[in-house]
């Protein structure tokens, strides 16, 4: 369900792919072939959440106030409460990244991790635990967080009836 209210209306791109039994309230921006699953709750009623380019968001997933990137993925039950996570990151499941926080570019935040309100993820690490500490992650790690995000995009494009490549074929 896709609802406006005084903060504002949901702005979702064509190509998007928002399940119809995602919840998108108030001041809400999602990307070109991004992708919201099942069960999702984007709230944008005490900030924008904005969702980039060929992001994925999956089940049971709330987002508040939140900025993701482009090829993000969030993990199923993942919250995501006024904070921002960076271009080509992943948020795994049942993780919580609290209010101004930032995971950069290129991270991991692990399954269950909890990243501390103000919290800074640097660029390329992995943060695990709860509370969340950061350690470097290896060039295959930063490469799987790729292969997950093209993963769902393709998925995506299932769901909508289109090829995920019929762009190429204009």
């Amino acid at each position: 369900m896709h609802r406006s209210t005084a903060h504002g209306t949901p702005q979702i791109a064509d190509d998007a792919f928002v399940s119809e039994m995602a919840y998108v309230v108030g001041d809400v921006k999602i990307g070109e072939r991004a992708s919201l699953w099942p069960f999702v709750c984007l709230r944008g009623d005490g900030g924008t959440v904005t969702v980039g380019t060929e992001t994925n968001v999956q089940e049971f997933t709330m987002l508040h106030g939140a900025t993701l990137g482009d090829e993000v993925t969030v993990g199923h039950g993942a919250v995501v409460d006024y904070a921002e996570v960076h271009s080509h990151s992943l948020v795994g499941m049942g993780s919580a990244v609290m209010g101004g926080a930032t995971v950069e570019s290129n991270c991991i935040v692990a399954a269950n991790a909890v990243v501390r309100q103000g919290q800074r993820i640097p660029e390329g690490h992995m943060a695990y635990g709860v509370p969340a500490e950061t350690r470097p992650l290896s060039d295959e790690q930063i490469a799987q967080i790729g292969a997950t995000h093209e993963n769902y995009v393709e998925l995506a494009a299932t769901y909508r009836g289109t090829p995920a490549d019929a762009a190429d074929d204009c």
